[in-house]
């Protein structure tokens, strides 16, 4: 009974505190969402199709304006399995109410976007992604320059025909999206490698910000 009351107690305290810390996610933030696609629509009319160049620019002006050291500037791409779907990412930022990476694929991939615990936005950098919801007999269509906006919560069939690249960013919760990222190396790729290079790069990110008072 009493070991009852201790987990009670501990659950009422735990969901007392991630309420409170829910309501408050926007003081932890350091990136805005309309920055960002003004920044990525900069680096296009600057840099046309030249993805690399592109994504140089962004993380550049990132490194200019963004307070504190909290950019990983060295491009470590790895691969990520996710919902089906297969592409390469560099995570520039990962904290536990955000990340930013560029993620892409020069072949194209389809797959689900997950349910998750936090706004993603998908800032078009290269191509194009089509996105399906049920009951609609048309795609959403998300051209170069544009953002696709998945809320929290909400769920879509993605695809990107042919070679497709994005500034992605997700604000909300971040942790609990590592199972959705992780869950294809178990069921499917069998990928242990990639798996420990996405956790080494994402825990020592989230673990350096932590430390300079980043949540």
């Amino acid at each position: 009974m009493r070991t009852l009351t201790l987990l009670a107690t501990l659950l009422a305290v735990l969901a007392g505190l991630y309420n409170y810390l829910d309501a408050r996610l926007e003081r932890f933030y350091i990136f805005e969402p309309s920055q960002l696609h003004d920044l990525s629509q900069r680096a296009i009319a600057a840099h046309g199709n030249d993805t690399r160049a592109v994504v140089n620019y962004i993380v550049s002006e990132l490194e200019e304006k963004t307070p504190g050291s909290h950019l990983n500037k060295d491009e470590e791409w790895v691969f990520n399995n996710a919902g089906g779907a297969m592409g390469a990412m560099y995570i520039i930022h990962a904290s536990i109410t955000e990340y930013l990476i560029i993620f892409g694929t020069a072949i194209g991939t389809e797959g689900h976007t997950g349910r998750h615990t936090a706004d993603d936005y998908f800032n078009i950098l290269q191509g194009a992604q089509l996105a399906y919801v049920p009951g609609s007999y048309e795609p959403e269509v998300y051209p170069q320059g544009s953002v696709h906006h998945l809320r929290r919560g909400e769920v879509k069939q993605y695809k990107m025909d042919e070679s497709c690249f994005a500034l992605e960013y997700a604000r909300g919760w971040i942790p609990p999206m590592l199972f959705f990222g992780y869950a294809d190396t178990f069921s499917s790729t069998l990928d242990f490698p990639t798996l420990w290079a996405t956790s080494r790069i994402t825990g020592r990110e989230m673990i350096a910000n932590l430390l300079k008072g980043k949540i």
